[in-house]
């Protein structure tokens, strides 16, 4: 993130998240450590699931205070996705569940092989409708209401060349949350989709983005600001709470007016 923005950055306090139990996938880095750092910040107890070990260590050691839990797992695998949901639940019950991994690996589209094409849909796609089916599963059994944040994509709104898997996933993940969110809203689930804009993490910096890049951003949003995983962040915060609790089944933008 650049210098200046941090937790510190999020005014907005929200006590009923105190003590309450919340997974996020993809959280050992860019954006999810974001989210990591500011559930943290509102006194709820967070898991952190990642399949990066040495971003989930140093994450474990910056947070290694007891209110946070650490899992390293490969979401892309069905029955590892389902488990390791299902394992966090055993251990307390979800109260939020952010679907957050991704892999915005590029392949031009006529590079896309069967086997990358699975690969791409099964970490941006897959993870989040059988982390999600294991989470309502949970909070349904136990008859507690609960909170699902599913992530698409701003890429999927404009289109973008070398993208062409990734953008299908994310675009599949509106018809997922309205989807999920006429299942499950009558057992008191509320199903988000929160779409980032152009988001600037230590990824995105070490191998795309160019002060060329950031000028071109500047000047097709509607606003001129560089967008960093706290502006996610907050939205997530947000879509947590109790003051949220008309929402869901819709899909959150949050890129300054790029799309």
């Amino acid at each position: 993130m650049r210098e200046g923005r941090s937790v510190a950055s999020l005014s907005a306090s929200y006590r009923e998240l105190e003590g309450r139990h919340v997974v996020i996938t993809g959280g050992a880095s860019g954006i999810g450590l974001c989210m990591v750092e500011s559930f943290l910040g509102q006194a709820a107890h967070v898991t952190v699931i990642d399949h990066d070990e040495h971003a989930l260590r140093s994450c474990a050691e910056r947070f290694g205070d007891g209110r946070a839990t650490f899992r390293c797992a490969d979401l892309s695998s069905i029955a590892v996705a389902s488990t390791t949901i299902r394992d966090c639940a055993a251990v307390a019950p979800i109260d939020v569940l952010i679907a957050n991994a991704a892999n915005d690996t590029r392949h031009s589209w006529n590079g896309v092989t069967e086997e990358s094409w699975r690969n791409v849909l099964a970490v941006n796609l897959d993870h989040q409708f059988f982390c999600a089916q294991a989470a309502a599963g949970d909070m349904v059994g136990r008859g507690r209401p609960g909170v699902i944040i599913l992530m698409g994509s701003v890429a999927a709104r404009r289109g973008r060349p070398a993208m062409i898997g990734y953008l299908t996933a994310k675009a599949a993940i509106d018809g997922m949350v309205r989807g999920l969110a006429r299942e499950l809203g009558q057992k008191r689930i509320r199903v988000a989709g929160l779409v980032p804009g152009a988001i600037e993490t230590e990824r995105q910096r070490r191998l795309w983005r160019t002060p060329a890049s950031e000028q071109y951003l500047l000047t097709e949003q509607a606003m001129p600001v560089l967008l960093d995983g706290w502006d996610i962040a907050a939205m997530t915060l947000f879509l947590a709470s109790d003051g949220a609790r008309g929402c869901t089944g819709q899909i959150y933008v949050v890129d300054a007016g790029l799309s």
